[in-house]
C-alpha cells in the first residue's frame, strides 16, 4: 500500500474528529504510520470542520494533506473547501440529504443517503459512522473487522451498539455500489 490522504469534512458536531481517530487507530493497528490534522471554526456546532489523515508505510514526508485520495463531505458547508487539494482519481462520498452540490471535476463521486440511514438506525448523529463504513468499503483502505475493533475503543460505551450498527450499515451500503477505481491503492 502506498501513501494515501483522506479528509472528513462537514460541520461541527458531526463527529468528524471521532471517525478520524477511529480510522487512525485501525490503520495503526495494521502497522501504518499516520499524520493527523484538523481544523474547525470556533463555534461548537454548525461551523466548518475537517479532519485529515496522511497514511503511509513509512513516516510521511509531509504531515498535511496536499492531494486527497479520499474525501467525505457531510455538509454543504464543506463544498469547495477542499477543491484545491483533491487528487486525480479521488473517491468522494457526499451525504445526499445534506449536500446538494458536488465537487466539480473528474472524480468518482457517490451521493449516498448517509443521514437517512443513520436516522433509520435510531439517530442521525451516527451518520459519521455510516459514512466511514461506506467510504472504507468503497475505497478498500481498511477492513470492517479492524474498524469495528477501533470503534469499540473510541465510541462512547452507551452508544457502542448504535455506532457498530452504523459502521456495518455503511459497509453494507458500499456493497450495493460499484467498486472504486482507486481501491487498494
Amino acid at each position: 500500500m502506498k501513501e494515501f490522504e483522506i479528509r472528513f469534512s462537514g460541520s461541527g458536531g458531526q463527529g468528524l474528529i471521532l471517525v478520524t481517530r477511529i480510522l487512525a487507530t485501525a490503520l495503526i493497528s495494521q502497522g501504518l504510520k499516520i499524520a493527523q490534522s484538523q481544523s474547525y471554526e470556533p463555534t461548537s456546532r454548525g461551523g466548518l470542520s475537517r479532519s485529515d489523515l496522511v497514511v503511509s508505510v513509512e513516516t510521511a514526508d509531509y504531515p498535511l494533506a496536499t492531494a486527497l485520495d479520499y474525501l467525505l463531505i457531510l455538509d454543504e458547508l464543506a463544498i469547495g473547501v477542499s477543491d484545491d487539494i483533491i487528487g486525480k482519481g479521488c473517491l468522494i462520498v457526499v451525504d445526499s440529504e445534506r449536500v446538494s452540490s458536488k465537487p466539480k471535476g473528474k472524480y468518482k463521486v457517490h451521493s449516498l443517503p448517509l443521514t437517512s440511514i443513520a436516522q433509520k438506525l435510531g439517530s442521525k448523529r451516527v451518520a459519521n459512522l455510516v459514512a466511514l463504513g461506506a467510504l472504507a468499503g468503497l475505497g478498500g483502505f481498511c477492513d470492517q473487522d479492524t474498524l469495528e475493533k477501533a470503534t469499540r475503543h473510541h465510541a462512547p460505551k452507551g452508544f457502542l451498539d448504535l455506532n457498530l450498527d452504523a459502521l456495518r450499515a455503511g459497509f453494507e451500503l458500499s456493497e450495493t455500489l460499484p467498486p472504486s477505481q482507486i481501491s487498494n491503492k
